[in-house]
């Protein structure tokens, strides 16, 4: 009878401490940042920090709290600072110095000879690009690998290497003209 009685008072704390809980979330639910979200939609995803931030929801955040500029982004380049622009309401301006450079696209090659399947490039990519399993070769998937390179330096055998980007028709573009309005911006 004492073990019944147990079951019944563990099951009504239980059904109490629920009901509470659901309550809580409802009533104190707090909504994300829209322009947070709607900062970190347009940007590239890749995770590479190449921005400073260790990933493009930080950037986006530090970007909507006024600690960012727009121009810190090199997987979006150009493309993805214009996009931040506008839908910000501010001038568009160029590349920051640091990351204005535009570096040769490259992806990265696993020597297959070499790999000794360890797993750590494939926890370290932020893209998921590369092929392989725990105590087998990896390999690329080069139309997945953004070249942020952040798979190497967890490689134990240096058998990762970065080779630049074939150009090809889809691979290559050109970069956006030069903006030649003179008229004064209201």
């Amino acid at each position: 009878m004492s073990i019944l009685i147990a079951i019944i008072v563990l099951a009504t704390i239980s059904v109490f401490f629920g009901l509470l809980l659901g309550y809580t979330s409802v009533k104190f639910h707090v909504e994300g940042d829209p322009v947070v979200d709607k900062i970190d939609a347009l940007l590239p995803q890749t995770q590479c920090g190449q921005c400073t931030y260790p990933g493009c929801r930080p950037y986006a955040e530090a970007i909507a709290a006024g600690e960012a500029n727009i121009n810190q982004c090199p997987p979006g380049g150009e493309t993805t600072m214009l996009a931040l622009s506008e839908l910000l309401g501010v001038e568009p301006i160029p590349l920051d110095s640091e990351h204005a450079d535009d570096p040769e696209k490259t992806v990265v090659y696993i020597d297959e000879q070499t790999c000794i399947g360890c797993t750590l490039c494939i926890q370290a990519c932020p893209v998921d690009a590369i092929l392989g399993a725990a105590k087998q070769m990896h390999s690329i998937i080069e139309s997945e690998c953004t070249g942020c390179n952040l798979c190497i330096p967890p490689c134990p055998v240096d058998c990762i290497h970065i080779i630049p980007v074939k150009i090809e028709p889809e691979t290559w573009r050109w970069s956006l003209p030069e903006s030649t309005d003179t008229s004064p911006k209201a």
